[in-house]
């Protein structure tokens, strides 16, 4: 068998490094941030998640968050163009 992913509209925030403001907005609990590397962690459904500098932060379906890598975020995601 072989299936395509349903199209699920999701809310993400990319970390830059500079914008923990932004990040404590979208994902009110379980964001911890590391000082030293300026990297965060982030509680899952899975448990702790490393966040890298770069990764996108996803709100699920089901208001879950988890961290995604650039490199699959850009294959499984595309921007949705503003309605005027």
């Amino acid at each position: 068998m072989r299936y395509i992913k349903k199209p699920i509209r999701v809310e993400a925030v990319k970390w830059t490094g500079d914008n923990w403001d932004e990040l404590e907005k979208f994902c009110p609990y379980g964001l911890y941030l590391m000082s030293k590397k300026r990297g965060l962690t982030i509680d899952t459904l899975e448990g702790k998640m490393s966040v890298s500098i770069g990764d996108f932060i996803v709100k699920g379906i089901r208001g879950e968050f988890y961290p995604v890598k650039p490199d699959i975020f850009k294959a499984t995601y595309k921007k949705e163009m503003a309605k005027i």
